[in-house]
């Protein structure tokens, strides 16, 4: 049993008993199959590094399993899915019963904190090309600078087409960085509030150091003055021509289709176990490509189902989920009006909605062993005890947050005590001293039962987060376990 299960009514002491998923999945069977689980992991992870990216892998596993994708329309056959703009997935498989009945819910989210590009970003000074950059959702400025970055994403070009980047991945690839300022100049800075001391204007991307080669040089009578030198010839823009030239001749682009593109500067390389055991997942996106892993894995594992099971997977999440491809969004309506018209015409949407049941797959923050006092022990989850419940997130008073029923929590602890999953309960930091928000409250505005439920991640939002094995193997299955309820 996880920390926060209780004993069974036949114990008198009726006390909450700690046991990790390292206990719970001590067979030779359940240790093969979690390694072969986070195996799996490891390879989406280092593959999936933008939302675009994630929603290809779904698309394709989607489909490899026999869902049928549907455009605007109508939902042919019993298990479909449908993606907006290559960055939002709604998934669903009838159950048994008609979708008046309800249905279950499993919504995370594929967006990750990153360095996006600007509009226009490429410029020369000091001897080197760089590229200015606007961070996207809630980064620690200084873990990006000095370590390898990768450039992911797509440039959309004025005649239509879409032409996909990706460089710094590949071992004959070279990879770009942010310098960073060195120890002997940096007195004051040390001296600065953090906040301070790394501007965000300064974080830009060195991309290229060696000049284009100058054109040769016209021949002219004799006694005729010389051309006039262009930019290109005085070393002015030399290395930025050359990085265009580069651009170019790899990619068919030019310097204004980067005003039509979505560049991402994430980190470099694939993810890795972690530890001598190999019992941690070290890698970036784990926040929240780790709930997109895990909800979809179970989906495709899972039997038939008696309700309705439904994946969303939705983009801006740390932005505020903000924008179409959010969840503040209406493609959650729209699809399920036209999952109703083809499953179960006649049913009202605000009882479809009200009968559902939904789990916020969102990750949580575990007790940091080196910054305990930032976590209230007794209302804190521990890494390796199996995937967290918060029943409410928000910040201070919890202003913005979804709090689930106890009647909810309640159905959720059986359910998972009944199919034998380690779980926790605890509550993202001390009072007042941080704060956070989910999709969940979106969901909530329908009047489904929704709660915030993932696997813990340590150093989250950093370029290299770090989850447990056994917390991504019980997460699966505490999802399958939902889908199937």
């Amino acid at each position: 049993m996880s920390k926060t299960q209780d004993t069974s009514e036949s114990d008198a002491s009726f006390a909450i008993e700690a046991k990790s998923c390292w206990e719970t999945y001590a067979s030779p069977e359940d240790r093969a199959a979690m390694r072969d689980l986070a195996g799996r992991y490891i390879d989406f992870l280092s593959t999936c590094k933008t939302e675009r990216e994630t929603v290809h892998f779904v698309r394709k596993a989607l489909t490899d399993a026999g869902f049928t994708e549907c455009a605007d329309g109508d939902f042919a056959g019993d298990a479909v899915f449908r993606v907006l703009k290559g960055k939002t997935v709604f998934v669903a498989r009838q159950g048994r019963k008609p979708l008046r009945e309800g249905f279950r819910l499993v919504g995370a989210h594929g967006d990750t904190p990153r360095i996006d590009l600007k509009q226009h970003p490429l410029y020369q000074d000091c001897g080197v090309a760089q590229l200015k950059t606007h961070y996207y959702g809630g980064i620690r400025k200084h873990q990006w600078l000095a370590r390898p970055l990768a450039l992911h994403g797509v440039v959309a070009k004025k005649d239509g087409t879409v032409v996909p980047v990706t460089i710094g991945e590949d071992a004959a690839d070279p990879v770009f960085a942010i310098p960073d300022l060195l120890p002997h100049l940096a007195y004051r800075q040390v001296e600065q509030k953090l906040a301070d001391a790394f501007e965000a204007e300064k974080l830009n991307i060195l991309i290229g150091h060696s000049p284009a080669d100058p054109p040769a040089a016209p021949e002219t009578a004799e006694g005729a003055e010389p051309a006039p030198k262009d930019a290109a010839k005085n070393g002015k823009d030399a290395i930025k021509t050359k990085v265009l030239a580069l651009l170019h001749a790899k990619y068919g682009i030019g310097e204004a289709d980067l005003y039509s593109a979505e560049l991402q500067a994430v980190p470099a390389g694939p993810a890795r176990f972690v530890g001598l055991d190999e019992a941690l997942v070290g890698g970036y996106g784990q926040d929240d490509r780790a709930c997109v892993f895990t909800a979809l894995t179970a989906l495709l594992t899972a039997p038939q189902p008696e309700h309705t099971q439904i994946v969303l997977f939705w983009d801006k999440e740390e932005i505020g989920s903000e924008g179409s491809t959010g969840a503040k969004s209406r493609f959650f309506e729209y699809c399920l009006d036209d999952l109703i018209e083809a499953w179960d015409p006649g049913a009202r949407k605000s009882r479809v909605l009200a009968a559902g049941k939904a789990l916020s797959a969102d990750v949580h923050a575990p007790i940091d062993p080196d910054h305990q006092d930032l976590h209230e022990k007794l209302n804190s989850s521990t890494l390796g005890f199996g995937p967290v419940f918060c029943k409410f997130t928000g910040h201070r008073g919890k202003v913005g947050a979804n709090d689930a029923h106890p009647e909810y929590v309640a159905w959720l602890r059986n359910l998972l005590d009944e199919a034998g999953v380690p779980w926790q309960m605890a509550e993202l930091g001390r009072v007042d001293l941080g704060g956070g928000g989910t999709v969940a409250k979106f969901l909530a505005v329908y009047g489904m039962d929704v709660i915030d439920f993932g696997p813990s991640v340590l150093s989250m939002h950093s370029p290299f987060e770090l989850t447990s094995v056994a917390d991504i193997y019980a997460a699966m299955l505490a999802y399958k376990a939902f889908l199937s309820s």
